[in-house]
């Protein structure tokens, strides 16, 4: 009885904000938003599906030439032919369970001297079960956090972000149940559950977003976090398909979930809080439970494990650190 009244608690709490509902009651009140992305370059990982394909869709409508990288090619190419320009799809290969994969990818595109004004780290997923990778590491965990430190980390000690760009983490509201918990991330053992490693992992991105924040708060760059909803996408089909099947008349388009994305890279609003998450154009409070700001663990200690993560696989020699 506990069970059934706490999911009733939560559907009762969260779907009028995070669902389509929430997304028409804030609409009237904002800009319509038209901006001109000419010249621009953005890299959109998770690109070929989802709300990662809604923003890099609505970037090159805008005129932005958008690399955009998942790890199927023919999804990849299916997508690119459907985006009619001004701006133009790019398609990456590069599968981000596997640091390897995203080295590789950085060393494609600094060959080829890109430079990018928006990154969008969107790639993400939650398994059912423990799946380890080939590098040893947990997947979710390397692909919803660990790749996103390492590409973002690597952009910037290769000079491959423009002086005024953006760094967008597509986090979830699945986070807002976990705290910080460093020890738990990258979880192998026999205990597994895949939603608390999800949410451990966006709470991870939140608080990676704050560490980039502080890092570079002297330049020009921007670092935000934010979470799009309930969004009817691919992956909630794959991961969720109960609650999918409860919440399936409310949920927002993939392209209501992307909004938030579009609107930061064009907007580069400023921050008030430290802990912060945008969602629906607004800045957030990160915690929503008393529980959650409470861990023992800091943004360095985050910053410190995914750093030994990639050292240990050898890739990325030099750490990425703020202008003098």
């Amino acid at each position: 009885m506990a069970k059934i009244w706490k999911i009733i608690t939560f559907y009762a709490r969260f779907t009028p904000s995070y669902s389509a509902i929430g997304y028409y009651a804030r609409r009237p009140f904002w800009r319509t938003l038209r901006p001109d992305l000419s010249g621009q370059t953005w890299l959109v990982n998770g690109g070929s599906e989802g709300v990662g394909a809604a923003a890099a869709r609505a970037a090159a409508q805008a005129g932005a030439t958008v690399i955009a990288v998942a790890r199927n090619p023919d999804r990849l190419r299916e997508f690119a032919a459907s985006v009619k320009g001004p701006g133009q799809i790019v398609p990456e290969m590069a599968d981000f369970s596997l640091q390897s994969e995203v080295d590789a990818l950085l060393g494609r595109l600094q060959a080829r001297g890109v430079k990018i004004d928006v990154l969008v780290n969107n790639v993400g997923c939650m398994l059912g079960k423990l799946k380890i990778t080939s590098e040893g590491l947990e997947t979710s965990f390397v692909t919803n956090l660990q790749s996103h430190y390492l590409l973002t980390r690597e952009l910037i000690s290769r000079g491959m972000l423009t002086a005024r760009a953006s760094v967008i983490e597509v986090s979830s509201g699945g986070m807002y149940n976990q705290p910080l918990l460093v020890k738990k991330l990258n979880d192998v053992g026999t205990g597994y559950e895949g939603v608390r490693a999800y949410g451990l992992a966006k709470r991870g991105q939140v608080v990676l977003t704050r560490y980039w924040r502080k890092a570079y708060g002297a330049t020009d760059l921007r670092f935000y976090a934010m979470h799009p909803g309930w969004a009817d996408t691919v992956g909630v089909r794959r991961s969720m398909p109960r609650f999918r099947k409860i919440l399936k008349s409310v949920l927002r388009t993939e392209a209501q979930g992307a909004d938030t994305v579009n609107w930061l890279a064009a907007a580069r609003p400023d921050q008030a809080q430290e802990d912060v998450i945008w969602f629906d154009r607004k800045e957030r409070t990160a915690h929503i439970y008393p529980h959650t700001p409470n861990s023992p663990d800091t943004a360095e200690d985050l910053v410190a494990f995914l750093e030994a993560n990639t050292q240990a696989a050898g890739f990325g020699e030099a750490r990425a650190k703020a202008p003098a």
